[in-house]
């Protein structure tokens, strides 16, 4: 497939859903060793969530003619003062995402690939349950203060509610499979 501004976005967004990952299990490690294993689990989830983005935009260049680009990613951020600042930043990264994501759509839209445009969408859905989420994960670590432990108690209700999820039938296949 020709080379095209989605093209070299899509390949730079495999290497971004990587780093976030990265980050994820960053946080979660920091997490876990402040002994809150809620938040912990919680962001372990999410760097799986993130490497299974990865693969599904790999399998995309795959399965449309482009190259399997595979970047490389930077070290994580690995220290925090305290439970907030590990999410503000996976908050701003989300937020960071949701614009690489949109300016991915909007490429495909411009040079009238309407199957990338159609992959997107997925994308762009799930970038707004992902801001929303990190969003209300601060809101709580900030109301609960000094008290993370109200956030380990919150985060353990939201997963009984869940009932462990579960795999979005509508996502795009994963190269190898989601994990």
């Amino acid at each position: 497939m020709a080379d095209s501004d989605f093209t070299r976005l899509l390949a730079a967004q495999v290497g971004n859903e990587f780093s976030a990952s990265q980050q994820y299990i960053a946080v979660a490690a920091w997490f876990e060793q402040q002994t809150l294993p809620e938040l912990a689990a919680f962001f372990y989830r999410q760097a799986v969530e993130e490497r299974n983005h990865a693969m599904m935009l790999l399998k995309f260049q795959m399965d449309t003619d482009r190259e399997a680009h595979l970047p490389g990613v930077a070290e994580p951020r690995s220290e925090f003062a305290d439970p907030a600042e590990p999410i503000r930043l996976a908050l701003e990264q989300e937020r960071r995402v949701t614009d690489q994501i949109t300016a991915m759509a909007t490429a495909a839209r411009a040079e009238a690939d309407y199957q990338a445009e159609q992959f997107m969408q997925w994308f762009l859905k799930e970038q707004v349950e992902e801001v929303s989420s990190m969003n209300d994960l601060l809101r709580i670590v900030e109301h609960a203060g000094a008290n993370v432990l109200l956030v380990e108690d919150y985060l353990t209700r939201e997963a009984a509610k869940a009932g462990g999820g579960g795999v979005d039938p509508t996502a795009p296949p994963a190269a190898g499979g989601a994990l």
